[in-house]
């Protein structure tokens, strides 16, 4: 037996149970998981979303819109930023205080250029409270994949407690499967064969959440 007949076995074996109707797998296989794990009230599932985030060694900061140019601008500052990579939409008043030069997404920017930026600030279109993950699809207000990967500080903005989901089945029922996801929990991070942990290999190297109160 080869490889590709292994792998056929194990589909048609995992496919055993579903009737051969023609129907589709969604209707034939049932969803009775949970959708969440235990109640919380929306303040809880913001708390848990705060705590695991944390455990990820993400850096959490909570925020209203009138105090939130004067947190990003310090962020900045405090990185040694002198440069800000941008969305094409994120609000203007969110950068609003920045003195920082702004370094908008275009095609025509370089991974070269763009690792001379120190920060991007960007959005999210949902956060996971359960698993501490952000979730990037490239809305405009949080621009292409590649601007979450390469500069080394990421500063990105929650709006709570609208983009706050408690669970996973709760997140991918908001998301677009066909729009460009990126699921981020916590700051880039890898080991060696000697367990020897390396931040910042894959993507940011810090990572660092508002959480803004809407």
């Amino acid at each position: 037996m080869n490889s590709r007949e292994r792998i056929l076995g194990r589909v048609r074996r995992a496919l055993a149970d579903v009737p051969a109707d023609g129907g589709s797998y969604e209707e034939a296989v049932p969803r009775d998981y949970l959708r969440e794990h235990g109640k919380r009230t929306v303040e809880e599932t913001v708390d848990l979303l705060a705590e695991n985030l944390a455990d990820y060694r993400a850096i959490v900061h909570r925020t209203d819109a009138a105090d939130l140019p004067l947190l990003i601008t310090r962020l900045l500052a405090a990185h040694g930023s002198a440069e800000v990579l941008v969305p094409p939409e994120l609000p203007a008043s969110w950068m609003a205080a920045t003195d920082q030069v702004r370094v908008h997404d275009r095609a025509e920017l370089t991974p070269r250029r763009m690792d001379r930026v120190g920060s991007v600030v960007t959005g999210c279109a949902v956060a996971i409270a359960e698993t501490g993950t952000l979730v990037l699809d490239g809305s405009p207000d949080q621009g292409r994949r590649r601007i979450s990967l390469i500069p080394d500080h990421h500063i990105c903005v929650v709006r709570v407690p609208s983009q706050v989901v408690a669970s996973v089945p709760q997140a991918l029922e908001r998301l677009d499967p066909t729009r460009p996801l990126t699921w981020i929990s916590g700051p880039s991070a890898t080991s060696d064969i000697e367990l020897d942990r390396v931040e910042g290999v894959h993507g940011p190297r810090t990572l660092e959440v508002i959480l803004l109160d809407d």
